[in-house]
């Protein structure tokens, strides 16, 4: 009887959907860009995507078995959080990088705090940091030039986003490459049509608040058209910047997780709105060309706070001053 007053942890989502129904809408709205991977740069995409999948599912059921935890591997956010970690890698990277950056994510990142609903970072991303702080040449060097299933014997080639940034020479591919995913980048990113399909079918199957991903974007173009280009105003090549680097991929499967996302409508807003700016001031200003990432994991760090402003007071709610007038 008591269980029943006990207030589990978040997310709190009323939904007539279980958790694995909902991870498994997000793992079928994976599949065109985990397809289009495959399509692009080759067998090592599609072994890159099994290693992760396969150690993040081994890590947590491993790590649920020693501290003798219900194993929840069935629930298929591990999975959820190899397929993302790989969408993130480059896919010149060796094997063991998916394979160590899935069981930190599991295992450090989630399942140390708890487990499914008490991590306070996105998992996946947590993972990337990692392997983007252990390993830095691996994750910003090992680029390939896509090509139908010959992506793994293609000469290296610069991505989107250090060409705008002059980081790297050469010249911007077309828009058209740049929505199909003829151009360099991580697995997941490249596709910009294949996470847009997935990404209308969250919206579609009520998984995802819309909000998220249009504040996202909506401010990297309307901040990147305004600052983008130096030493002038409203020149900026806004739609280069949100076609280039994580961003769909980042505004529609990774600000978006139940857990470390607002629950309430102008708190998503403000996830959107607050990670598309930390996005922009990295890109621009900061030493690396692209900020998805860690613009995501900084807003996750700041949930709780917007939930503490933006939650509606429950009725009867009285302020401090009332309060201590009352006292």
């Amino acid at each position: 009887m008591t269980e029943r007053l006990v207030v589990s942890p978040s997310p709190h989502w009323k939904t007539g959907k279980t958790v694995p129904a909902l991870m498994l809408d997000v793992v079928m709205a994976l599949m065109p860009a985990v397809v289009a991977s495959v399509v692009f740069f080759g067998w090592k995409a599609l072994a890159i995507i099994l290693t992760s999948v396969s150690s993040a599912v081994i890590s947590e059921a491993v790590y649920e078995k020693a501290v003798k935890r219900e194993v929840t591997i069935k629930d298929y956010s591990a999975v959820i959080t190899g397929i993302l970690l790989a969408m993130n890698m480059p896919p010149g990277v060796p094997l063991w990088m998916p394979a160590i950056g899935s069981a930190f994510a599991i295992v450090i990142a989630k399942q140390l705090f708890g487990g499914l609903g008490c991590n306070f970072v996105n998992p996946a991303l947590a993972g990337r940091a990692f392997l983007m702080a252990a390993w830095p040449l691996h994750m910003t060097r090992d680029w390939l030039a896509p090509g139908f299933f010959g992506g793994v014997d293609a000469a290296a080639s610069a991505t989107p986003l250090a060409v705008l940034k002059g980081a790297s020479g050469g010249a911007l591919p077309g828009i058209w490459d740049m929505l199909l995913g003829n151009r360099a980048g991580c697995l997941g990113e490249t596709s910009i049509i294949a996470i847009l399909i997935g990404g209308i079918y969250l919206i579609w199957k009520e998984v995802i608040d819309p909000r998220i991903p249009l504040g996202f974007i909506g401010t990297v173009f309307v901040l990147t058209w305004v600052f983008g280009k130096p030493g002038a105003f409203f020149q900026g090549n806004a739609v280069y910047h949100i076609l280039s680097g994580g961003l769909f991929l980042g505004a529609f499967f990774m600000a978006t997780d139940y857990v470390t996302s607002p629950v309430t409508a102008k708190g998503r807003l403000l996830m959107g709105i607050g990670c598309g700016a930390i996005t922009v001031l990295i890109r621009l200003w900061g030493g690396y060309p692209e900020g998805v990432s860690y613009s995501i994991l900084l807003m996750n760090l700041v949930t709780p706070l917007i939930d503490r402003v933006v939650v509606p007071r429950y009725y009867g709610w009285k302020g401090e001053a009332r309060k201590e007038k009352a006292l």
